[in-house]
């Protein structure tokens, strides 16, 4: 609690540095015909044009949003952000969490097929819980695709004394190239969360 009201106390004194400002930035700037105005979503402005013309604009967010890395694209809600890491040796990274603990990963081979690192890579995503004394129950899975394409993998689920999470890692992969997907949902937020995992699969594309 302390934490909290510290921070919150924290962001008032920032709020308040900032009150004397003359204008609030904006998060977005749009341009119509040369004229450029700052706007937030949800905002409607008034933008004279070339020429005089008067016309309203407005900004507002769609709720879901695609998102494509090289060979691969999903949807998402557009409030939650991807984040994008180079691992190393042709290797990227992509993260997708929520604020709730639910996480999807994508990572990217460019120059192996990594279908054999299903089980490595559910083993790093939880051996911390392991080691603190979940247990881990797992067995095989598969994943088909709306275009056909069938990925296999593990389903697993930990169980600690006071939670428990279920995770998926599936892959797919050609000769030199291929992607690692992993989802990992807290029981307790499936009611909540459930819908955001459900979409990421049901949207998924593959463009190997």
């Amino acid at each position: 609690m302390r934490i909290r009201s510290t921070a919150a106390a924290l962001a008032f004194i920032m709020l308040g540095a900032g009150s004397g400002q003359s204008e609030d930035l904006k998060a977005f700037k749009l341009t119509i015909d040369g004229v450029a105005v700052d706007i937030n979503p949800g905002e409607s402005l008034d933008v004279t044009l070339p020429g005089g013309k008067q016309s309203k604009v407005t900004l507002d967010k769609n709720d879901f949003a695609t998102f494509s890395g090289e060979n691969f694209s999903f949807v998402h809600p557009s409030d939650i952000s991807v984040t994008k890491t180079a691992l190393g040796d042709h290797i990227t990274q992509y993260l997708m969490a929520s604020a709730l603990g639910t996480i999807v990963v994508v990572q990217e081979y460019g120059k192996m097929n990594p279908v054999s690192l299903n089980q490595l890579m559910l083993q790093e995503m939880t051996k911390e819980s392991v080691q603190a004394g979940a247990k881990l129950t797992q067995e095989p899975t598969t994943r088909k695709l709306a275009d056909g394409k069938e990925m296999s993998g593990l389903r697993a689920t930990v169980k600690s004394r006071t939670d428990s999470a279920d995770f998926e890692v599936v892959s797919y992969g050609t000769t030199d190239q291929g992607i690692i997907l992993v989802t990992r949902l807290d029981r307790e937020n499936a009611p909540a969360e459930a819908s955001l995992i459900d979409r990421f699969w049901e949207s998924l594309k593959i463009k190997l």
